[in-house]
């Protein structure tokens, strides 16, 4: 598997997830119960960022975002990641990492820092240009 089309681009990376903080979510696990247990799981702060978007808590959201957002890079890079290349929508334990960066986006938006909002969009488009519709990110 190449690089969207690109056959001399890097090679899309495939995190491992973290099956433990995946399985407690799935079992309606308090989401800050997993966050705490599992701080590196960017699925959590996904979750944690979601739901505070729907509850109107824009810098609440934006924060846990941001820190999903770094955990999964620093995951991404372990794994080979380089700043650059696929991370593909379709490959489940990658989409804490691009729920976290669609999260940052809207909450970005919504007060008003359009430039994280542009960045946050053009990560996603980088990542996988799929994600942002899949994520229902604009």
């Amino acid at each position: 598997m190449t690089s969207f089309g690109d056959l001399l681009g890097p090679q899309p990376t495939l995190l491992p997830g973290d099956e433990d903080a995946e399985s407690d979510l799935l079992n309606h696990a308090d989401p800050k119960a997993v966050a705490a247990a599992h701080p590196t799981a960017s699925i959590a702060w996904a979750y944690l960022a979601e739901a505070a978007l729907v509850d109107g808590e824009t810098i609440t959201a934006y924060a846990y975002a941001r820190t999903g957002y770094h955990r999964g890079l620093d995951q991404l890079r372990r794994n080979g990641w380089k700043g650059f290349g696929p991370v593909p929508y379709s490959h489940e334990p990658n989409r804490g990492f691009l729920r976290c960066v669609a999260a940052l986006s809207k909450a970005a938006k919504e007060i008003g820092e359009s430039d994280e909002h542009a960045r946050c969009l053009d990560l996603l488009e980088d990542c996988d240009p799929r994600a942002a519709e899949a994520l229902g990110v604009e």
